[in-house]
């Protein structure tokens, strides 16, 4: 099925529901739920999905595995998606958290196959046998660190959002304890109890995870530059080093 609401659907007595959707650039769901888990594949484009805990940047080729019941939104950024929507018995080694995981090449043909079939596809051949395999190839994906944490503190949750949606380098914690009525202290102590490290820290993941949408349009060293770094090699170690893969992996997704 193609281009058509998920909720139509949900009570379809079927455990894997595919849907495929394309959306025009910058288009945001807004906050919303789900009855199924959802595996959220990012067949073009790049997507980021975010939940009151975190936030999790999904480049092409890549999906993030949303459980069943989590409050979340999605920035589509040139997506075109194909979603499994699962029933939560289906799948009870499903993560308890939204996670990215790399998808193979196996995996995207089954999901180009699946969002052709119908809502009442037959289980006891072809489709039923390619819907049961969808199962296992997602069980055993490897999952990708492409998140970052969000406090639980009202306060600091909206701090950090306004910093990942504009992730200026030349930010500082004194900025930040000045917009909070804080001193420096007070703040890095909040900020560790909150998510056990340091605000500066936290900041230096937020840009490299905000590097992940920009290396789609632009070369290595504009991307290490406007992130802040004196050099493109500077850029790609504290990648490779934080993420286990360099940023050229990513280029063109």
């Amino acid at each position: 099925m193609r281009n058509v609401p998920y909720e139509r659907y949900d009570r379809v007595p079927r455990d894997v529901l595919p849907i495929g959707t394309d959306y025009e650039p910058g288009h945001l769901l807004e906050w919303h739920t789900h009855r199924r888990a959802q595996f959220l594949y990012s067949a073009t484009g790049s997507m980021i999905a975010e939940t009151d805990d975190g936030t999790w940047t999904v480049p092409s080729e890549r999906a993030v595995l949303i459980p069943a019941g989590t409050r979340h939104r999605i920035r589509m950024l040139g997506a075109s998606t194909r979603s499994l929507y699962l029933e939560p018995t289906a799948v009870p080694w499903w993560p308890a958290a939204c996670t990215v995981v790399d998808v193979t090449p196996l995996l995207r043909e089954l999901l180009l196959v699946a969002v052709d079939f119908g809502p009442d596809y037959d289980l006891a051949g072809r489709e039923g046998a390619v819907a049961s395999l969808l199962l296992f190839e997602i069980a055993a994906l490897t999952p990708l660190p492409l998140h970052v944490r969000l406090p639980a503190d009202p306060r600091l949750a909206a701090l950090c959002r306004d910093y990942l949606a504009h992730p200026e380098p030349g930010v500082t914690n004194a900025d930040w304890a000045r917009r909070l009525a804080l001193s420096e202290r007070g703040l890095v102590r909040r900020f560790r109890a909150e998510l056990g490290s340091s605000p500066s820290a936290w900041r230096v993941r937020a840009r490299l995870i905000a590097a992940v949408p920009l290396l789609r349009e632009h070369a290595i060293s504009r991307v290490a530059g406007d992130l802040g770094y004196a050099s493109p090699a500077a850029f790609t170690a504290a990648f490779t080093r934080t993420f286990g893969v360099p940023p050229s992996a990513l280029r063109g997704t």
